[in-house]
């Protein structure tokens, strides 16, 4: 008998610290089709094959297939901040790209908000700041979204866009050097890493360092970029960002550079907004219209 309560203690104590059995990990819809837009929960595939990372989806009505714009969103280095983050939408902007035909991929990258997991595009403090190896963090997750949604039957397999917004911005650059077949144009606003350093405006950890890896993303980029600052944007103004797309351009890469009006209070978030959306249409029709077929003229 007392070998049977030892022998069962033994088996209670395995059960108790064994690892935890991980629940398959699934990707598609999590949720029915809503308001506006037929916005709808995703889980897409994460660099952490045990994590599915949360996105919206945004689409016209009909069967498509549409072509793809997929959005990446802001970070930031304070561990809380990226905790507490909402579910990235992008909603005006949203709108927009759905009005011009495309279906809108709005991923969660990991270490955000509900997504959770491990920071994979960490930078690093300044004096050992890597921005290229976080910007190319970055550009895999959102690779790897958009690969999981152009194998889905509405969505066109070419003539994609990513649009990147500041660290979103920095690693859409990191993903120039993709297939242009695949991805006809990036759009970035206010691209960078280390932006308000010790909460301060105007302050950029490591600036040289930046500039070095804006660089490096340039050499063998394939994919034209359309480069976007609002002059009252204190993360990365227009005299540092027109030098970081000199960098890029320097090394290779193609970058159309506009400097925009100021926007509300903080520049850096307009295109978070309907008015800050309004007021670079222009710019961003001209990236939505490369990779559009245009038309044969009959004989």
């Amino acid at each position: 008998m007392r070998l049977l309560n030892i022998f069962a203690l033994m088996t209670l104590l395995a059960l108790l610290t064994a690892p935890p059995l991980c629940a398959q990990v699934t990707f598609g819809p999590s949720g029915e089709e809503g308001e506006p837009f037929r916005r709808q929960e995703w889980r897409v595939p994460s660099p952490d094959t045990d994590i599915a990372a949360r996105a919206l989806l945004f689409r016209p009505a009909g069967a498509g297939p549409f072509r793809l714009a997929v959005v990446a969103h802001a970070s930031t280095q304070n561990g809380l901040r990226r905790a507490q983050m909402p579910q990235p939408e992008y909603r005006a902007l949203a709108a927009y790209l759905v009005g011009h035909g495309f279906a809108v991929l709005v991923p969660e990258r990991l270490g955000h908000g509900a997504t959770g997991g491990r920071y994979v595009e960490d930078q690093g403090g300044c004096d050992e700041a890597d921005y290229a190896r976080s910007g190319r963090a970055t550009a895999e997750e959102i690779r790897l979204a958009m690969e999981f949604l152009r194998k889905q039957d509405f969505i066109r397999k070419d003539a994609a866009i990513v649009i990147g917004h500041s660290a979103g911005g920095w690693g859409a650059l990191a993903l120039a050097n993709a297939d242009p077949k695949a991805i006809a144009a990036i759009t970035v606003f206010a691209p960078g890493r280390g932006g308000h350093a010790n909460d301060e405006p105007n302050r950029i950890c490591a600036p040289h360092t930046l500039l070095a890896a804006a660089a490096e993303f340039g050499k063998g980029a394939r994919i034209p970029v359309t480069w976007l600052v609002a002059t009252n944007d204190s993360y990365f103004s227009p005299a540092f960002s027109k030098g970081l797309a000199d960098a890029f351009r320097g090394s290779g890469g193609k970058v159309d550079f506009h400097t925009l009006p100021a926007a509300g209070s903080e520049g850096h978030w307009m295109i978070e907004s309907e008015a800050g959306v309004k007021a670079v249409s222009r710019e961003l029709v001209g990236a939505l219209n490369k990779g559009r077929p245009t038309a044969t003229k009959k004989p």
